[in-house]
């Protein structure tokens, strides 16, 4: 006898927090919000193991703020009671927003905050007065706190969340968790969600978890092929620019974009050659205020604008990179894991991944829940080796005998004209002008998250205001070159693009009749007809 999928409405949660999810648009949970829900309620401990996109967020948020609404039913002292870490200021920012909207009829008696930002903790210690419901946090952030005595968990805290699970350890959160878990009380439920279950993994389980139920989904790391596809083409350095440029000239690349490279320094190469084309776009840097990246990427899920440009984070493989003084970047940032990117339609590999799991995470930005999506790889020769190992292991998860990355049928002769015009917009982006370009954007987004903090404070609606894919080109653009003539669009394209050719004597004919149209002489001729006849 087959089992009947649960509803939200079955699972005894209170109404306000069923509006919430009916506002998010949620019509049913997902096979992983259907099994870790009620377990979370009983009390057990839980280990989630699902892939990136299949709801963990909400398989643990919906259930705290249930418990926490039905205790408030009897106690009468605010109090501290849930804990989630997560290894990134961006994650941490994406579940604060999550437990927003599921609360909003019941903002008053539930309060979440966010302390992993880069905020002074004294000016922080003012909302931990408050003693919030609800703390989000990265281990190194929330120990800070405790140790500086604003905030206590030993008497209070009742359930302890760890988000992304498996990488605490790679992001170099070891020792502060060790630290952190000392200063929590002897019995509360814990909450481990991850996307793989590696050594670390069972290390914390073992260390926090107590007789745990493990939730593992059998399903593949990525949709299948009816959901997403999968296609590949060679192209060496410029040939990739004109491939790309062509692709979003021409209107081949629809809906939201994500574009792949392996460096922030490529990010701003790509960036300042699409910028000369009159291509605007954003870049998600590690180096920039963690308010602007959260921003960045919330504006480009409302659809602000439809290209991105990422590139992986290498401390995620090396939990040494960023320690040095040196390395502005943040180490508490991370794209290409738990970020929550909405409606993406393509993922472009500008730059082929380094390694088969860095593949996986970049398709699994798209073709999420029951969307569909592409994933386009330009692969030059130097890279081909890391793609046939891509190529056999996406053979065997699938289970199939055909090349499930199919080559992407792509005439390169047809835009040849494209290859003049980005050949030179290409090469004119030199190593010195791409450091004046970051140096550009970190000053102008600094000044932006710093100066006008307290305006966007008092007026949010005003924040939206705030883009982030303006150009940083130091050097003067050709306008011209924004636009596409007719003579360089391929004649098998021109009705997609919107270039109707007419015969040149329709063409002619409407010209002449314009032109007889706005002859003075015969306008006049005509009116004096008209009189006469009148007469």
């Amino acid at each position: 006898m087959e089992e009947k999928d649960l509803s939200f409405h079955q699972m005894e949660l209170d109404d306000r927090i069923l509006k919430g999810i009916a506002k998010l648009g949620w019509l049913k949970p997902t096979k992983i919000q259907e099994k870790a829900i009620p377990l979370i309620l009983e009390g057990k401990d839980v280990l989630i193991r699902a892939k990136t996109g299949s709801g963990k967020t909400a398989a643990f948020v919906v259930p705290l703020l249930q418990k926490i609404i039905k205790s408030k039913q009897h106690e009468q002292e605010q109090k501290v009671s849930s804990l989630i870490l997560a290894p990134t200021k961006e994650l941490c920012d994406q579940i604060l927003k999550v437990t927003q909207e599921l609360t909003r009829k019941c903002e008053r008696t539930i309060r979440a905050i966010d302390l992993s930002s880069k905020q002074d903790t004294s000016a922080q210690k003012v909302l931990l007065l408050e003693r919030p419901d609800i703390i989000i946090a990265t281990p190194t952030r929330i120990l800070t706190h405790i140790r500086q005595e604003n905030v206590s968990l030993k008497e209070s805290l009742e359930t302890l969340v760890v988000d992304e699970a498996d990488l605490i350890f790679s992001f170099g959160f070891k020792n502060d968790l060790n630290l952190l878990l000392e200063q929590l009380p002897a019995v509360y439920q814990s909450v481990l969600a991850s996307a793989t279950l590696n050594t670390d993994v069972n290390n914390l389980k073992a260390v926090i978890l107590h007789n745990p139920v493990i939730l593992k989904l059998e399903e593949p790391d990525l949709p299948p092929q009816t959901q997403i596809t999968h296609y590949y083409l060679y192209a060496e350095e410029l040939e990739k620019a004109t491939v790309l440029l062509s692709l979003i000239k021409l209107h081949l690349l629809r809906g939201k974009n994500i574009i792949y490279v392996n460096s922030v320094d490529r990010c701003y190469k790509l960036k300042l050659f699409l910028a000369q084309f009159r291509i605007r776009c954003c870049v998600l840097n590690s180096e920039l205020p963690v308010k602007v990246r959260c921003h960045a990427v919330n504006q480009f899920n409302q659809g602000v604008y439809d290209t991105l440009i990422a590139s992986d984070e290498k401390f995620v493989q090396n939990p040494t990179h960023g320690k040095d003084k040196k390395d502005k970047k943040d180490k508490e940032s991370g794209v290409g894991r738990g970020i929550d990117f909405l409606q993406v339609s393509n993922v472009v590999n500008f730059d082929f991944p380094c390694d088969i799991e860095s593949y996986i995470h970049r398709a699994g930005r798209t073709a999420r829940a029951t969307n569909t999506g592409c994933v386009l790889s330009l692969v030059a020769v130097s890279e081909k080796e890391q793609f046939d190992a891509t190529q056999a292991h996406l053979r065997k998860m699938y289970v199939v005998d055909d090349d499930p990355i199919r080559q992407f049928k792509f005439k390169m002769d047809e835009v040849e004209p494209f290859k003049y015009r980005s050949m030179d917009a290409w090469r004119a982006i030199t190593k010195q002008i791409i450091k004046e370009a970051r140096a550009c954007e970190l000053k102008n987004e600094i000044f932006n998250s710093e100066k006008l903090k307290g305006f966007f404070d008092d007026n949010p609606r005003d924040l939206h205001v705030l883009r982030h894919d303006t150009t940083v080109q130091p050097t003067q653009v050709n306008p011209q070159l924004g636009e596409v003539p007719e003579y360089i669009v391929p004649q098998s394209l021109k009705r997609i693009v919107g270039v109707v050719t007419k015969k040149r004597g329709a063409r002619f004919n409407q010209q002449q009749k314009r032109k007889s149209r706005d002859d003075p002489l015969k306008v006049a001729k005509v009116d004096f007809a008209k009189k006469k006849r009148k007469i």
